[in-house]
């Protein structure tokens, strides 16, 4: 995930010249006529990025099936991370987190009340009933594939396995949104939020999903609260993540006064958070993970 965006200066769809509009492009066009925010021809990818963000995301579902083999009680956060790392190199990948803009580790293990960036190390050890969410992205061959998951250790209180459960099918709900191209960004986030207030949550609104790829983050925002019909139109060929931070209480945030390097964020009133995340592909026929 990554801090929200500022507002930039409005994305343009381009043609390509000397050749016929195509039916994207004239469904692109007269969305951007309306005065709906479009993609640039830049997030579109080719076939053979595809591919290699494919690749990448085959090798990122497998570190986390691998975590999720071994995490266990007694294990310190940064014991996961040392399985990500080895796993990750072990198998000719590189973990992008690692040395990110500062970022010390190879994963983000945010447990309980920690939304997101938690820091692994040696004195954060795993208990019965915490709650904690790995966050991994691998870079295969220069491309990119990020999805995390929510591990109970050991048996949850039932108002946090509500909690993950339906983080999880916030991430679902979002997904089905999403069932075919040229939907928009805020008719996902409509829907996750909308499930989400049902359930007596909330939805972070400082940090959001984002396009991935050809780099760790891309345009555009991809954020999990808004009205239909707003955000950006999703077309084929884009690449991104929907990975929804939902927690107990207020969606207010605040940064870990203990934490020297900033990254890490935990809720300001101290409940539980929990997310899952997916990176997709939209096709002709909507979306397909690439990443999970």
């Amino acid at each position: 995930m990554i801090k929200k965006q500022t507002k930039k200066k409005k994305p343009k769809w381009t043609l390509l010249p000397g050749v016929e509009p195509t039916e994207m492009d004239l469904r692109i066009m007269e969305e951007e006529a309306r005065g709906k925010v479009v993609p640039r021809r830049s997030m579109i990818k080719s076939a053979e990025q595809i591919a290699g963000i494919r690749k990448a995301g085959v090798l990122n579902t497998a570190v986390l099936d691998y975590v999720a083999e071994h995490i266990r009680e007694g294990m310190t956060t940064n014991e996961v991370d040392r399985m990500v790392y080895e796993f990750t190199t072990e198998h000719g990948g590189i973990p992008a987190p690692l040395n990110y803009f500062g970022f010390p580790k190879s994963c983000c293990t945010s447990v309980n009340d920690v939304v997101c960036h938690g820091i692994p190390n040696d004195w954060e050890v795993l208990e019965e009933g915490d709650i904690v969410n790995v966050d991994c992205t691998t870079i295969v061959n220069g491309f990119y594939a990020d999805a995390s998951r929510m591990f109970v250790i050991g048996k949850a209180s039932p108002e946090d396995q509500k909690l993950v459960d339906v983080a999880w099918e916030c991430l679902k709900v979002g997904e089905a949104a999403c069932n075919k191209p040229y939907v928009f960004v805020g008719d996902m986030a409509h829907e996750i939020t909308k499930h989400a207030h049902k359930n007596g949550f909330t939805v972070v609104r400082d940090y959001c999903g984002h396009g991935v790829g050809c780099e760790f983050h891309e345009e555009p925002d991809i954020e999990h609260y808004g009205k239909p019909g707003t955000g950006m139109l999703l077309v084929p060929g884009m690449t991104f993540t929907i990975e929804p931070m939902i927690n107990m209480g207020d969606y207010d945030l605040c940064e870990d006064e203990e934490d020297e390097t900033g990254w890490v964020v935990l809720t300001e009133d101290g409940l539980p958070s929990a997310q899952w995340e997916h990176t997709y592909l939209m096709t002709e026929n909507g979306v397909e993970i690439l990443s999970h």
